[in-house]
């Protein structure tokens, strides 16, 4: 009778706990989809405003722009379904194929690419161009959090740690800063040292590798005469405020206009070609001279939130792939929007990276979105018993 009792109290608490892991799960996928979605609403309309103008001058609709990102918009929802839905085992299965595609896509692209603003990072595939880097952000994380939860017993031994990261990191790196795309570089190296600070390799090894990257951003940055005007023009925009500065002192201007209020929707100035990359890069200094502190604040709040859900999801990941694989991608989008708001912002040098979910491109937009389905599929097979493999 007793031990009848004692399996009926066990049964009923396990449900209980299965039922608060299930409004738990929910919660924090809702955390992960409203604000996402919430910032690709605010993007779409601040793409509406801010390429009006350009694309007029273009001789294009004025909704040209718009319905581009709309389009990728909805392609992103159905790639965001998709990722939602696949067991995110099989990117440990696959993940050799998937680097293997994208370091050939970036071969294919200083072969075959075609150049914009100075750099070889699209490929025209008929009417649609794509930016395999932005593809190649997924791939080094996908790989390394593979080969870190499978050699998590060897990585004491140097070589077991440093040739997964110099086969992935180091062969696509190379091939971007090729492009050169140094931006894009940086944002990849976070999410490949995100997933290192989170798998078990040694702390020795780890710090090594963020400062042999960082010294190599650095001579980069130096090596380059137009890198190191971004930098300088950073230090102080306004010492050259028509040369290095310009687009730091406009997206400046940009935002002190908007003001507490703004200057109300579509009422920019920036968007009349005063403000370089207004639908790109520099989206942000749109909505804040649009919808003033409070929208450039609301901004912050939502990526802040979608953040700290991402963070939620790695903790609770049932293993070691799941979770490194959960802490690469936030990491990656949570950094590219750091960088972005700080060189819109002048804290940081202007890097040309968009701002995830709300920049104007397609390629970006869409291995964004594809990426929050692969957080929702982590999120959704926690925790179950967690194991270490």
């Amino acid at each position: 009778m007793t031990a009848k009792v004692t399996s009926i109290v066990g049964s009923r608490s396990r449900a209980r706990r299965r039922d608060s892991e299930v409004v738990i799960t929910r919660r924090i996928v809702t955390l992960l989809v409203v604000p996402m979605a919430v910032l690709l609403v605010v993007g779409l309309g601040a793409i509406l405003s801010a390429s009006s103008v350009r694309a007029l001058a273009e001789d294009h609709s004025s909704i040209y722009y718009f319905g581009r990102q709309l389009v990728w918009a909805v392609v992103g929802g159905a790639a965001l379904l998709a990722t939602s839905r696949i067991p995110y085992d099989l990117y440990r299965r696959t993940a050799p194929a998937i680097l293997a595609i994208s370091v050939l896509s970036l071969v294919a692209v200083l072969l075959f690419g075609v150049v914009r603003g100075g750099s070889r990072s699209w490929l025209e595939v008929g009417p649609i161009t794509i930016q395999p880097s932005e593809f190649a952000k997924f791939a080094v994380v996908v790989f390394l959090s593979m080969v870190m939860a499978r050699k998590r017993e060897l990585l004491m031994d140097f070589a077991h740690f440093f040739w997964p990261v110099a086969a992935s990191l180091g062969v696509v790196g190379g091939l971007t800063i090729l492009q050169p795309d140094l931006g894009t570089t940086i944002i990849i190296g976070a999410g490949a040292l995100a997933v290192l600070v989170a798998s078990d390799a040694p702390f020795r090894f780890v710090a090594g590798s963020a400062a042999g990257g960082g010294l190599a951003a650095l001579v980069l940055a130096m090596a380059a005469d137009y890198r190191w005007d971004r930098v300088t023009g950073f230090l102080d925009p306004f010492s050259d405020p028509l040369g290095s500065g310009f687009q730091g002192v406009q997206s400046l201007f940009a935002l002190g206009t908007g003001g507490f209020f703004g200057v109300g929707l579509g009422a920019s100035r920036a968007r009349w070609e005063f403000l370089p990359n207004a639908h790109t890069d520099f989206i942000y200094a749109i909505i804040g001279e649009e919808t003033g502190l409070i929208g450039a604040g609301a901004v912050l709040i939502l990526l802040a939130v979608f953040t700290l859900a991402g963070v939620a999801v790695a903790i609770r990941a049932r293993d070691d792939f799941g979770r490194m694989l959960a802490t690469g991608i936030v990491a990656w989008l949570a950094v590219q929007a750091i960088v972005n708001l700080g060189g819109v912002t002048a804290i940081l040098p202007i890097t040309g990276l968009p701002l995830p979910f709300v920049s104007f491109g397609g390629s970006a937009l869409l291995v964004e979105m594809a990426a929050v389905g692969v957080l929702i599929n982590i999120a959704r097979r926690q925790p179950v018993g967690r194991s270490r493999s």
